[in-house]
């Protein structure tokens, strides 16, 4: 038996608030947020692969279908595979990431689920591990903005998911 999808009865996710246009100061604000992280990371050399999964990771805890497609797009454009890409929600459970991705990846997910334990002793230990102190900084840097951006883009849909160009 073959399932096809029908596109055509695909709901449309209405945009609730322009964003951009209503509070315009702020989102040229973010916009400085974001640079100033990647200024961070570009300061460790942080790993650019690296970046984009924990920009996906934090978007799909935070079901943020925008920041998704936006950075699944960005790391193939660097070169970042399908296979990690797919695995990425059950990293875990893979072998495809490294002791430091993976370190990042569960510092990602506590400081993202900050309410849940508040970035236990344990979590912090395991990343700095693996990174420097400057790199923690430049990792912890990234982790606010993104959040920040998954904040804005999932309770106003201010940016229909799949409209962004690479």
């Amino acid at each position: 038996m073959e399932v096809m999808t029908n596109t055509d009865s695909v709901p449309e996710i209405p945009v609730r608030l322009d964003f951009e246009t209503h509070a315009a100061d702020f989102t040229r604000a973010m916009g400085h947020l974001d640079r100033a992280a990647t200024k961070e990371l570009d300061r460790v050399a942080f790993d650019a692969k690296l970046r984009e999964l924990v920009r996906i990771r934090a978007s799909q805890l935070n079901g943020c279908a925008y920041c998704i497609d936006m950075h699944t797009k960005d790391a193939r454009a660097i070169g970042e595979t399908e296979q990690r890409l797919y695995a990425l929600t059950a990293w875990h459970e893979t072998p495809f990431f490294s002791e430091r991705e993976r370190a990042a990846l569960a510092f990602t997910e506590t400081v993202t689920l900050v309410a849940q334990d508040h970035v236990p002793t344990e979590s912090y230990d395991a990343v700095a591990e693996h990174l420097s102190a400057d790199e923690v900084a430049a990792l912890l840097s990234l982790i606010v903005a993104i959040n920040a951006w998954n904040a804005i883009a999932v309770s106003s849909r201010a940016w229909v998911p799949g409209s962004y160009q690479a």
